[in-house]
């Protein structure tokens, strides 16, 4: 839908009755509405009733005819069947949606959840690759998961076969949570069954997608994205040069995320991604010592966040505004000089190395999908053309197309247009 025909924005609220989160389900379930547009319409229109109301005059105009948002009975069958299941609704705004996924441009409006939210309180790390992983990759997985859970991360992943699996794992202690393609209730692969429901039981499975939906090659980028947008950084551990996982590393670029990825021999095609990464400037992974390093900062800074909590409840104060991602580095040391990250124990990496510079080859990477995705819309734009906007050689803006095209954030029709997703 023509983005243009939305103007100034009007607040609102996150849904706090049954008829609201009906409504919030309906208005994203429409058809051609997806987040952005979603978004647009609430701040357009208030409230997703009044988007309702409206949406079939802003299909009309954007010419798409004799337009049907979806029915109150289609909306509550969903409704229903998330009871069955035990899902939980969050939508976006409330206070147990994720915080991490509130800065996104695209944040699903509605999420169901299986499990206790709560886990994506703490500050995760998304581990993530490989699904024909080698027995040293899976190793490593689980090592990564085991140690970082120690320090205080929960850990995030695709609950996939391979690196997801082993990384789930090893953190079911600690916390990890799941994002699934399909619905929530969908476990895919099936043999990952007994650990989707010990995730469910300690802690928490996610999807944006309709309950029962199975999932689809599309759904699998929209996936990728709340797994590197969950986290505060994203870790590599095997992906071939042309793999779900380098879409996840994309992802956290244009999200803003860290990108580590763990080295790999060269003749292992399951390497080969990571490889690429690390040349491109991704942190090199060594170890679990390497990732906390890059983090402590944001440790110390979650410590020193949940004593503030802590102490405004106490207190009976309104709590302060979460504390940014980033944290200042100000926490405090021992006798010794190691870093404590405050109340949650001593972080394991006794000397803390100098900070690392920016990754440019990566930042120039996810600036440059940032560019075409802002010149693109819903309304064909030639790719010529484009290539002229962007005053770019073309063989540097073609490869990126097509990896967007992959992630499902553009389209590519006839007579070489292309077109923004939502």
């Amino acid at each position: 839908m023509d983005e243009d025909l939305f103007s100034s924005p009007t607040p609102f609220t996150p849904p706090t009755t049954e008829e609201d989160r009906l409504s919030w389900l309906r208005l994203i379930r429409s058809h051609r509405v997806g987040p952005t547009t979603f978004h647009r319409l609430l701040a357009e229109h208030g409230d997703a009733a009044a988007a309702l109301a409206a949406l079939p005059d802003v299909a009309c105009a954007a010419g798409v005819k004799a337009y049907r948002p979806i029915t109150i009975d289609e909306a509550g069958a969903e409704m229903d069947a998330a009871r069955r299941v035990g899902a939980r609704m969050l939508c976006w705004g409330a206070p147990d949606y994720p915080a991490a996924l509130m800065d996104l441009p695209d944040a699903p409006p509605v999420l169901w959840a299986i499990g206790d939210p709560a886990a994506m309180k703490q500050p995760l790390v998304a581990l993530v690759g490989a699904r024909n992983a080698s027995s040293l990759g899976l190793r490593m997985a689980r090592r990564l998961a085991a140690m970082l859970g120690e320090a205080g991360f929960g850990i995030v992943s695709g609950l996939a076969r391979g690196i997801d699996a082993a990384a789930h794992e090893a953190a079911l202690a600690s916390g990890t949570v799941a994002v699934q393609a399909g619905g929530v209730d969908v476990i895919y692969p099936r043999e990952n069954g007994d650990l989707a429901r010990e995730i469910a039981a300690r802690g928490c499975r996610l999807s944006e997608q309709p309950i029962g939906a199975a999932p689809q090659a599309r759904h699998f980028p929209m996936r990728n994205r709340l797994v590197s947008g969950l986290a505060r950084a994203v870790v590599v551990v095997e992906a071939a040069t042309r793999s779900g996982s380098l879409l996840t590393a994309r992802a956290a670029l244009d999200q803003g995320r860290d990108v580590l990825a763990v080295p790999g021999h060269p003749f292992d095609a399951r390497a080969g991604g990571c490889n690429q990464l690390i040349r491109d400037g991704a942190t090199l992974v060594r170890g679990a010592e390497d990732v906390l390093d890059l983090l402590a900062p944001t440790l110390a800074a979650a410590h020193r966040a949940a004593r503030l909590v802590a102490a405004d409840a106490d207190r009976g104060a309104v709590p302060p505004p979460q504390a940014k991602r980033d944290g200042d580095g100000t926490g405090g040391r021992d006798g010794n000089g190691a870093e404590t990250g405050g109340e949650g124990g001593r972080i394991p990496h006794p000397r803390p190395r100098p900070p690392r510079p920016p990754n440019p080859a990566l930042r120039e990477v996810g600036a440059l999908h940032r560019a075409i995705l802002d010149r693109l819309g819903p309304s064909p734009v030639a790719e010529d053309q484009l290539i002229r906007d962007l005053a770019l050689p073309a063989a540097q803006v073609t490869p990126e197309l097509l990896t967007l095209e992959l992630e499902g954030r553009v389209q590519r029709q006839p007579g070489g247009l292309l077109s923004r997703l939502n």
